[in-house]
């Protein structure tokens, strides 16, 4: 079973940084950067584009806007890390054009997005790892549209899932990491924040 790293943060706070520099840290890593973006417009393509020119070279790129845990199952072995980056737009595809965002057919895409992206972790060998990137979005005020209170809803109860299967999770904020469970990655710039949190038993009120 691979390792399980959570990395969380909010918009430009580092997290996707922090994914490639853990990534780097074994220099003969053979690495698979997984993109769950979609390049929709002019905009989100430079993003794209400029987001792959910041990752080495040799690293291989796997775009998957949805099935995720699937596509990485069929990749070949040999991988030694996987980034997926980031939660945030797999759940905003799967709720792309859905007429009721808080279905229940809606929620049960997206537990079954996580729950293959966990199996994937889980089906990787004991010296090899997945780095998982998404948004903390709980932290702002209250989205004023029904949409935007269930793509919060679910990517918030996609972190809760993910964090309480990871052995580490790391919240960004200004580039530096809060270590929440798991050992440190940075010495002192970590900050040990309940290691033994169950981020699934908290509820959302």
């Amino acid at each position: 079973m691979g390792e399980l790293i959570l990395i969380l943060g909010g918009a430009r706070s580092g997290k996707s940084a922090e994914a490639v520099r853990i990534a780097t840290e074994r220099t003969d890593s053979r690495v698979l950067f997984v993109a769950t973006a979609e390049p929709g417009d002019d905009e989100m393509r430079f993003r794209i584009e400029k987001h792959r020119g910041e990752r080495p070279a040799h690293w291989h790129t796997l775009e998957a806007p949805c099935n995720v845990g699937m596509a990485i199952g069929r990749q070949p072995q040999g991988f030694s890390t996987i980034i997926v980056d980031c939660i945030t737009l797999l759940v905003s595809n799967l709720l792309v054009d859905k007429p009721d965002p808080y279905a229940e057919a809606v929620r049960e895409s997206v537990d079954q997005e996580i729950g293959e992206i966990v199996r994937a972790a889980n089906g990787m060998p004991c010296t090899s790892r997945m780095i998982v990137v998404s948004n903390e979005v709980g932290t702002g005020m209250a989205p004023l549209t029904p949409l935007g209170r269930a793509f919060r809803d679910l990517v918030g109860q996609a972190n809760q899932t993910l964090a309480a299967a990871a052995d580490r999770a790391i919240l960004m904020v200004a580039g530096l990491p809060l270590v929440l469970k798991g050992e440190g990655t940075r010495g002192t710039a970590s900050v040990l924040l309940g290691a033994e949190a169950n981020a699934a038993s908290v509820k959302d009120e």
